[in-house]
């Protein structure tokens, strides 16, 4: 049975045979949330489908090492290095350490990951736990030439790299072009080009997160913890980078640039983007207030939602757009994907209650050959699902009577529907999902009751519900997010 495996490499934009640098070992890097506020459902379709890369890299027997980073380094996250530290503005904001912030958002993002049905990456690795590799990696590009100091402050040096190396492949940007649209800017800062970007920044006395270094106290660039904590943890060269389309430019662009000038050579054989979610054919924004969180789409509580989603049903919608392409969130879409997947899950339920025949003319080998070929295909979820619905047909028709199978057509659609339903796109069976959604589900729910009670200004009977839950030793805390919860056990 055929299991090549074809990825899109976004450098070459072609889609290329998966050839591991060192098989059967995997190098797989994606770049984690800056942890400054709850994870946004963009960032959780990103994860999500790296995730199904993850699981079905694993699958096919290989032995894969997922590092996805925690940036909890306050940086300035613009292409020209301005802009705002974002952990320290959320720090100020909510009167807390930044590292307060740090782990509270830090725990959001994990509990999200869990419950949306995500593995943990192998490593997850932090930028304050690697401020001895990052000041490293700088020393290095200092002594090549190709960085420079002012007044405490290092850049990476564009034009150096350029008479060397190509810069803007991955993104496809012209610098040139860049400085047409930039003209502003020109001479506004120390850099000597204004496309040199920040390895490390001189601290301003207002900046709250600040390290020592051999320059002076500051904080490293926004590009500079990814290039080494890849390379830390896969080496100068690995095979899969990814992330979402909208850190080609600058930030993946910057690693290829640190990492080239540092080593000689660049760090990724392969780079996967996934594409942006939409609502209602428009593009997320806090502005159009079309952005919600995944706690209000369990929830239902979003002015533009008329019900709440379980995170599988999610999960499952998500699945079934190819992850290069956009992804519209809508009533009507995520309804059609409830349908969809309460169909699913109850065709792999009935399968138990398929009844063996001497004889058929159902060709379930044809099919599982089909579903590899669609993974195979730079991970076509979407043909994929639409396979599957085969095999739902199959085992309906089997239950009805009207279509015979063997024991083995029946082993063989058992061994599809759990590969890659439940191993490969991580979907959970609904009792599976139930036990461990649940909990979540009905917090928010109360959460959305206190909030009610509060608004009513009935503070006895809000504080009164809190009691209760307390004495059974579920602790509950108001945010601005919605709340917060805990169990502690006795």
């Amino acid at each position: 049975m055929t299991k090549d495996l074809f990825i899109y490499n976004s450098l070459t934009r072609n889609k290329e045979l998966f050839q591991p640098i060192q098989s059967p070992h995997v190098g797989l890097y994606v770049c984690g949330p800056t942890v400054y506020s709850n994870v946004h459902l963009g960032n959780c379709r990103t994860f999500m489908f790296f995730d199904v890369v993850f699981r079905y890299l694993t699958h096919l027997g290989y032995k894969v090492r997922y590092v996805r980073n925690i940036t909890d380094v306050g940086h300035i996250t613009s292409q020209f290095d301005e802009g705002v530290d974002r952990i320290g503005e959320q720090a100020r904001l909510e009167q807390l350490e930044p590292m307060e912030i740090v782990q509270k958002y830090t725990d959001d993002f994990r509990s999200v990951m869990r419950v949306f049905n995500n593995h943990s990456p192998s490593i997850e690795p932090t930028a304050t736990g690697h401020m001895i590799e990052q000041m490293e990696m700088i020393k290095k590009i200092l002594d090549q030439g190709f960085a420079y100091e002012v007044n405490g402050s290092i850049y990476f040096d564009v034009q150096a790299y350029r008479k060397q190396y190509p810069y803007g492949e991955l993104s496809g940007r012209n610098v040139e072009e860049l400085y047409e649209n930039t003209r502003t800017l020109d001479g506004q800062d120390e850099k000597r080009f204004f496309a040199d970007f920040a390895l490390w920044k001189k601290a301003s006395p207002e900046h709250i997160m600040r390290w020592p270094s051999p320059w002076g106290e500051g904080f490293p660039g926004w590009h500079l913890e990814c290039s080494a904590m890849s390379t830390k943890y896969l080496g100068d060269q690995f095979d899969i980078h990814g992330g979402g389309m909208d850190l080609k430019f600058p930030h993946h662009e910057s690693e290829i640039a640190q990492n080239t000038a540092c080593c000689g050579k660049g760090p990724v054989r392969y780079w996967m983007h996934s594409n942006m979610l939409t609502v209602n054919g428009q593009k997320m924004s806090k502005s159009l207030g079309n952005s919600f969180l995944p706690h209000e789409l369990f929830a239902g509580s979003h002015p533009l939602l008329e019900k709440g989603y379980t995170p599988q049903v999610v999960r499952f919608f998500m699945m079934q757009a190819h992850y290069r392409s956009t992804l519209d969130f809508s009533n009507d879409a995520l309804n059609a994907a409830e349908r969809s997947y309460e169909r699913m899950m109850g065709a792999y339920s009935a399968l138990a209650d398929c009844k063996a025949s001497a004889s058929s003319t159902a060709d379930t080998a044809a099919l599982e050959q089909r579903c590899y070929a669609a993974m195979g295909d730079d991970f076509n979820t979407p043909v994929l699902v639409a396979e599957l619905f085969e095999a739902v047909r199959m085992i309906n028709g089997c239950k009805n009577g009207q279509l015979d199978l063997t024991a083995d057509n029946l082993l063989q659609l058992k061994r599809i529907m759990e590969v890659f339903l439940i191993e490969v796109l991580g979907v959970q069976p609904m009792e599976e999902a139930a036990s461990t959604e649940l909990p979540d589900l009905m917090m928010d729910a109360v959460f959305e009751v206190r909030k009610t009670l509060k608004e009513k200004k009935d503070y006895a009977t809000a504080d009164l519900l809190r009691d209760v839950f307390a004495k059974r030793n579920i602790g509950i805390k108001d945010t601005k997010e919605g709340g917060e919860w805990s169990y502690e056990k006795k």
